[in-house]
């Protein structure tokens, strides 16, 4: 394998480890993936939701309630080859739960993630809004904002 070969898997590998501790819950693992100057980016955002969030300790505050809000399980996802061995581009699904409403939560993501040294620098995270206003029903009940919604 070769250098770039090697970078390349060690951002995939940032990104499933993305996914496996967001499913199981373990947030402050998930907040170590992040480089101190992370950004957490939403183009298509819910409108009460900020559509950046930026550096570790604020993106560790937007997702502390993530356990207590949604059981997710994702899908093993696909990556796009890109010519910059530190760019993941990937889809992938998600199926589960809100548990503030009982709604279910299946939804799709495109995530383009930048890396630096194997660890999540910028994400932006593609996904539908109208799959999030239907898993937090009619009164948004929801106790904090969270990246998978």
């Amino acid at each position: 394998m070769n250098t770039q070969d090697q970078v390349r898997a060690k951002a995939q590998q940032a990104f499933q480890n993305h996914l496996d501790y967001l499913s199981s819950g373990r947030v402050e693992d998930w907040v170590n993936l992040w480089t101190e100057d992370g950004i957490l980016e939403f183009p298509f955002k819910l409108p009460v939701y900020p559509d950046k969030v930026e550096g570790k300790s604020m993106i560790r505050e937007y997702m502390r309630h993530f356990p207590d809000t949604l059981k997710v399980e994702f899908s093993k996802p696909v990556f796009h080859r890109t010519e910059d061995p530190t760019l993941v581009i990937a889809e992938f699904t998600a199926k589960g739960q809100m548990l503030t409403t009982g709604n279910p939560y299946n939804q799709t993501y495109i995530s383009v993630v930048y890396t630096k040294d194997g660890k999540i620098a910028r994400y932006k995270d593609f996904w539908d809004p109208l799959v999030a206003l239907t898993a937090l029903g009619e009164n948004n009940n929801y106790k904090g904002a969270t990246a998978t919604l």
